[in-house]
């Protein structure tokens, strides 16, 4: 399975944006791309739906040792093989969501300043996300942080860091330019024409 360490561009399946027919195909193309980690998302959805799409999808993800990260639910990582579970800051803890798991996953856990990155990787946090970077439909009540931050929380923080927030091909080179090795992306890479192309211009760049 991938490691971390290599991990460049970080894909969520957010079941708000994408038809849930559409999950399994949308997983294909990201891997295809060159998708790194992947993030299976479904606010509002019960575990046992969450559970039967983290099976169906993890069968795609294994046979190309791409991660699989669930949302929130790390009791999921019980009876699934998923290998993680992401949590934010009003989400389980980082080791009690290892307890939930009953197995050794990754944690990664959303962070919004410095301050919170540190603590997070004080917890336990095997990555962490750090944003909203730019404005994000996807997480309407955060106000963006913007750049400012990224090359010194990238000298305080040694683990994995996947800037997230608005991240789009036409911005990417001004968070690359601002101090980030990692990055995330939803909404940009979930709309667009070409999953596949859209995520190697992406992995070319993160290169």
């Amino acid at each position: 399975m991938r490691t971390l360490d290599e991990c460049r561009l970080y894909g969520i399946v957010d079941l708000g944006y994408v038809e849930e027919s559409e999950a399994a195909r949308i997983v294909e193309q990201m891997v295809q791309g060159g998708v790194d980690l992947i993030q299976l998302r479904g606010k509002g959805r019960s575990l046992d739906e969450l559970a039967g799409y983290a099976a169906r999808l993890h069968e795609l993800t294994a046979r190309s040792s791409t991660p699989l990260i669930v949302n929130d639910h790390a009791e999921i990582a019980g009876h699934i093989p998923v290998e993680g579970v992401h949590v934010g800051q009003d989400d389980d803890s980082i080791e009690f969501a290892r307890r939930k798991a009953g197995r050794q996953i990754m944690v990664g856990k959303s962070t919004h300043s410095i301050k919170q990155a540190l603590a997070a990787q004080r917890e336990g946090a095997d990555y962490i996300g750090f944003g909203p970077i730019f404005a994000t439909p996807t997480k309407p009540d955060y106000p963006p942080i913007g750049l400012a931050d990224i090359r010194r929380l990238h000298a305080e923080v040694s683990l994995p860091i996947f800037c997230i927030g608005g991240i789009n091909i036409y911005n990417l080179q001004s968070v690359i330019d601002a101090g980030a090795k990692r990055v995330v992306m939803v909404s940009a890479l979930l709309k667009a024409h070409s999953i596949v192309d859209y995520a190697r211009c992406a992995t070319d760049m993160l290169a």
